[in-house]
């Protein structure tokens, strides 16, 4: 069954001179046919009976699945900097990545 496409080549051709694109007369055709097929699945996706149906963002129920957010005792700074390949002013030091300093 061969459905008739809601494009016309003409319209496609328009289109892609709107968006600055050349086109060869196979593209034209290939695309009139694609586009088209899309065109026809979107009306038959509108003309479905969506009445009653509660609109939902995502098809599962999602659960949080992180371990709860408790405070806990920190690091030790010392422990950690002494790890460090450089350090200045109680930090750690890294080159510069973006040029010259100001």
């Amino acid at each position: 069954m061969s459905e008739q496409s809601p494009l016309t080549k003409e319209e496609v051709i328009h289109v892609a001179g709107l968006a600055r694109l050349e086109l060869t007369d196979d593209e034209v055709t290939t695309f009139t046919a694609q586009l088209g097929s899309i065109l026809n699945h979107a009306a038959d996706i509108s003309s479905l009976d969506l009445e009653g149906l509660v609109p939902m963002a995502h098809p599962f129920d999602l659960e949080n699945i992180l371990r709860p957010d408790v405070p806990t005792a920190s690091l030790d700074r010392e422990e950690l900097l002494a790890g460090a390949p450089s350090v200045e002013s109680g930090r750690f030091k890294v080159g510069r990545i973006l040029g010259e300093a100001p």
